[in-house]
């Protein structure tokens, strides 16, 4: 199954996740490949979980700081900031055109 231009880009604008290169296109076709096997798998009659361990007491803890006022040492680690704030690409990064990406899905 291949992937489309328009399923590229769509998947690019929900994940912020760039699939400029033949490598990031081959490796969502196998991830899809992957996933169509859960076609397979008969599920009648199971009903849907909202989490694996829904049968089971979570407790929560105390959330207590033990540490503080660490901001410029936790900012030494950011490739890029903005004030005091982390830039977190590829969100920020504007996406190429889909006619760009046409070449790359043509290869695979």
């Amino acid at each position: 199954q291949k992937v489309t231009v328009e399923v590229l880009d769509h998947l690019e604008h929900l994940a912020l996740v760039d699939f400029r290169d033949a490598e990031g296109v081959e490796r969502l076709q196998k991830a899809i490949e992957f996933a169509n096997q859960l076609h397979e798998v008969n599920t009648e009659g199971v009903e849907p979980m909202d989490s694996v361990l829904e049968d089971r007491c979570l407790y929560l803890r105390e959330d207590d700081a033990t540490e503080g006022n660490c901001t410029k040492e936790l900012l030494k680690n950011a490739r890029e900031k903005v004030e005091e704030y982390f830039v977190a690409p590829p969100g920020n990064i504007p996406l190429p055109k889909l006619e760009e990406r046409d070449t790359f899905l043509q290869g695979s």
